[in-house]
């Protein structure tokens, strides 16, 4: 019986550790997402910082921005797709800042980040003046340690 016991405790020891484990590697990830998305966005982001964010994505990667961009949908060129996207992007803000809110994980597979942004630039293509200021919630699934899905909300 004594044996039993001790069985009982090591086994919920052991999972309490991986638990933990499993807790603080997320949270790193999600850290990590955060500054390297923060960088891609700044005035005087280049191709190199756009590549540290692709670096975190699956090939596959599925993104959803309501309300502009509706299918989470993943395609093998998901990461292709994100690169042109934010390549056209590239270097509009004149300003931009964001902050950290809020960070949760879910087991080893989702992470949501809650953050206040705001920048100032010109859209590549109007030209026109552009200011914005928002709450985002942005929900990542998580795959082998990279995000395999982006949904991302205002609020």
């Amino acid at each position: 019986m004594k044996r039993l016991v001790v069985i009982a405790l090591s086994l919920l020891v052991v999972c309490s550790i991986q638990a933990q484990s499993n807790q603080s590697e997320m949270e790193q990830i999600a850290q990590n997402y955060f500054e390297v998305m923060v960088a891609s966005q700044a005035p005087d982001a280049t191709e190199k910082e756009l590549e540290n964010y692709l670096a975190l994505l699956t090939d596959d990667v599925g993104h959803q921005h309501l309300p502009y961009e509706t299918d989470d949908s993943r395609s093998a060129d998901g990461k292709q797709s994100m690169r042109k996207g934010m390549t056209f992007y590239l270097g509009a803000h004149t300003e931009y800042k964001a902050e950290l809110l809020n960070l949760f994980t879910f087991n080893d597979s989702a992470i949501a980040i809650r953050y206040s942004h705001s920048a100032k630039g010109i859209h590549p293509q109007s030209n026109q003046a552009i200011t914005y200021t928002s709450t985002m919630m942005e929900v990542l699934e998580i795959e082998h340690g990279k995000v395999a899905v982006i949904r991302k909300y205002h609020e």
